[in-house]
């Protein structure tokens, strides 16, 4: 292969069948085991380091990733339903319909049936959320490339920078998990599968319009090539699954666009919260103002670590990611920084644009010694843990 950036090249399938499902089952999570392990032991890594620093400065690690911020309000909406509203000291109002339905309903169901609290509950669901997104991303980093890459693709996304937030009760991780898998489906031509993913993923977060911009542009992509290749007799009807999927996926977001709509009595009722939060779309005008008015210090290594970013997204594209997984990230990244609302959320924001990863895994591999790429790894969990243990002792959310 000339390039050895570009993907897709041929990946070894997944291990033969083994008769019946439990057989089978076993087979696919030993094949999944050192990608789980892997990203379990990063994680274990930035866990520890928290705790040991919560404690050495006499603060409550579990309350502070589950107890503050974003988590207080899906627990609120979770013990008694939406209907909330704080008035902030300016006036401005929050209302609680800006968060998403599945986590909090999930933290009930969770609450109910268990003896975990719904703090516990949101803590949990998170850390096993984590887990499902790392199988996700090693299937489609393995279906890609190989078993290898999905590995360290599974290791690198917990060794992200704000990592440290898939271990809280945010909605982040549950939304990278359905996305991943739902990713993959598309990789697997399982549409009507992609489709109910990304319902899920629609009642999580709204950067699930990511999810489905990637399943609309490749159905519309395949469509458009089939055509200009002459094969344009019963079109529609060979894939009658594919539009069928992408006709699923938005119903989750809409969905509860017009529960909020019904609710608040206006149409644009969803918007108009989102914008109380200071969360409208502006373009970029926001990102551009706060960059501005920075000292030139610290704006020269903000344009840097952009500079960076756009150096990423150009070597996904480059390495000819498939169109799904490359418009999936694109798209993140671009929800995640056209926006008004805080700056200090963006970079999370962008953890779920996990195709990013993809270049940085394959040049890990590159030394093919086991041990380079696992100091490596080493390296980038220790300053993932440090940066979270500092992130999360802080004032401010994330």
């Amino acid at each position: 292969m000339p390039d050895n950036q570009t993907l897709p090249r041929p990946a070894p399938g997944p291990p033969p069948p083994a008769e019946g499902l439990g057989p089978r089952v076993r087979a696919v999570l030993t094949a999944a085991a050192p990608a789980l392990a892997a990203y379990a032991a990063v994680r274990a890594v930035g866990l520890l380091v928290f705790w040991v620093w919560a404690s050495a400065a006499g603060k409550d690690a579990w309350h502070l990733l589950g107890g503050r911020w974003d988590s207080v309000w899906y627990q609120r909406i979770a013990e008694n339903g939406y209907g909330y509203t704080a008035t902030l000291p300016d006036g401005t109002l929050h209302p609680d319909l800006a968060f998403f339905p599945l986590l909090p309903a999930l933290e009930r169901a969770v609450a109910a049936v268990t003896p975990l609290t719904l703090q516990d509950a949101g803590i949990t669901l998170a850390w096993v959320a984590g887990l499902v997104a790392a199988w996700g991303i090693y299937a489609v980093g393995a279906r890609l490339r190989d078993r290898r890459t999905g590995v360290v693709l599974a290791a690198l996304w917990g060794a992200y920078p704000t990592a440290f937030v898939q271990s809280m009760a945010y909605t982040e991780t549950l939304f990278t998990a359905l996305a991943a898998w739902a990713l993959y489906a598309v990789l697997r031509d399982r549409w009507i599968l992609a489709g109910a993913l990304s319902v899920l993923a629609g009642l999580t977060r709204p950067s699930a319009a990511a999810l489905i911009a990637a399943l609309a542009i490749t159905a519309a992509a395949t469509l458009v090539r089939e055509w200009r290749a002459g094969r344009r007799e019963g079109l529609p009807r060979r894939h009658t699954r594919m539009l069928a999927g992408v006709c699923l996926a938005p119903l989750g977001w809409l969905a509860y666009v017009v529960f909020v709509a019904v609710r608040e009595g206006s149409p644009f009722a969803y918007f108009e919260v989102q914008a109380e939060w200071g969360n409208s779309i502006d373009g970029g005008r926001a990102l551009a103002a706060f960059v501005a008015g920075l000292p030139l210090p610290a704006a020269l290594g903000l344009c840097a670590a952009l500079g960076l970013l756009g150096w990423l997204v150009f070597l996904c594209v480059r390495q000819r990611q498939p169109l799904p997984v490359l418009v999936y990230g694109i798209a993140i990244v671009v929800i995640s920084l056209i926006g008004s609302g805080y700056f200090g959320s963006r970079p999370r924001l962008m953890m779920p644009a996990f195709p990013l990863l993809l270049p940085p895994a394959v040049a890990l591999l590159r030394p093919r010694t086991t041990a380079r790429t696992t100091a490596a790894l080493v390296v980038l969990a220790l300053a993932s843990a440090a940066y979270g243990a500092w992130t999360l002792l802080g004032s401010g959310p994330p």
